[in-house]
């Protein structure tokens, strides 16, 4: 990956709706070898997809909270069966797993309080291996999706 790869992905970053004629110009290429190292990009895996980036709050979602897991005990099995039930409840938007204790950490948004308790009563308090499930209130993002810092 060289500085025009970098400029291409920052751009992308910055503005992932732009035509590639926009792309091009941005990075100071012809449209054919920007097109030609976008699907390398993409090819490689380095641009795993596109999409558009919601205000939370705006579609109904005005609710965040952060998650904090420590499990019973981090078996293979037991690690597993928790990830796999923690990538099939949508409302986890983000989940990290943690050295040290807490094992994890949730993004869990909801409409409100009361949905919010919907949710950890049916499906984060039933998750596979969890002894101890603490959860704090997020009052505000401040700073949220940023782009990573290709630049240097």
């Amino acid at each position: 990956m060289d500085a025009t790869d970098r400029k291409i992905l920052s751009e992308l970053q910055r503005d992932g709706r732009q035509t590639l004629t926009e792309l091009a110009d941005r990075v100071q290429l012809t449209v054919s070898p920007c097109h030609r190292r976008l699907r390398e990009l993409e090819r490689d895996g380095v641009i795993t997809g596109y999409r558009a980036t919601l205000n939370p709050g705006a579609v109904g979602f005005g609710f965040q909270t952060l998650a904090f897991v420590t499990m019973r005990e981090s078996t293979r099995d037991i690690v597993a069966a928790f990830e796999a039930a923690v990538a099939e409840i949508p409302y986890v938007l983000d989940a990290d797993r943690l050295f040290g204790e807490p094992d994890y950490l949730l993004r869990v948004v909801a409409r409100d309080l009361t949905h919010f308790q919907q949710i950890y009563d049916e499906q984060l308090s039933a998750l596979p291996g969890v002894q101890r499930l603490n959860t704090t209130l997020v009052m505000r993002s401040v700073v949220d999706d940023r782009a990573l810092p290709l630049g240097g």
